[in-house]
């Protein structure tokens, strides 16, 4: 059970960094693709970083990190 909380965190972090980088470019280059997708990134950024959290308190609660 602690690798699937273990890989769920992995894949949410790489989720939270791609989102995170595809909006700063987005946002310094500016145009169509900021003003119809930047919305979208946003919003997936934060889904993966709350993501990230509940992985990690699951993984740390079931004894994953600490024991």
């Amino acid at each position: 059970m602690n690798t699937i909380f273990l890989i769920l965190t992995g894949v949410f972090l790489i989720g939270t960094l791609v989102s995170m980088l595809v909006g700063a470019f987005a946002m310094g280059r500016g145009g169509i693709f900021n003003d119809k997708y930047g919305n979208l990134l946003m919003r997936a950024r934060t889904v993966c970083q709350a993501g990230t959290v509940i992985s990690l308190l699951l993984l740390f609660f079931t004894g994953g990190i600490g024991n």
